[in-house]
């Protein structure tokens, strides 16, 4: 066994340029059509959980001067943080879906001329 020539052609491979997968490309139009929602999902769900505990933090006199006022606001303001973390999963799914539709036909051909390749 001539170790001299897999090594080298190990690291000639290394250097040799690199076909595009189908599968990478497949993967590729996965993520596009998945990160729309996911960014939202994260960013929107972040931000109303931000916003639930600041409402938690005014009711239990955490922060402001623990007025009637204030503790009023800050039911409210947990109370649309509640709103808004309730709503952010429908939200996601009709996002996701709509991403799913968009890409769907050339997702679909790309993995039907893999498994017609892998034949």
């Amino acid at each position: 066994m001539n170790t001299d020539k897999i090594y080298a052609e190990a690291i000639a491979n290394e250097y040799a340029p690199k076909e595009a997968s189908k599968v990478v490309a497949l993967k590729k139009l996965d993520m596009k059509a998945k990160s729309k929602a996911n960014i939202f999902a994260y960013t929107f769900g972040v931000l109303m959980a931000l916003v639930l505990g600041t409402g938690m933090c005014l009711s239990m006199s955490v922060i402001g001067d623990g007025s009637a006022f204030m503790v009023g606001a800050g039911i409210a303001v947990g109370i649309l943080g509640i709103a808004g973390v309730s709503v952010n999963y429908p939200i996601y799914k009709k996002l996701l879906d709509a991403g799913k539709r968009k890409y769907a036909f050339e997702i679909m051909q790309l993995a039907k001329e893999i498994s017609e390749s892998a034949e």
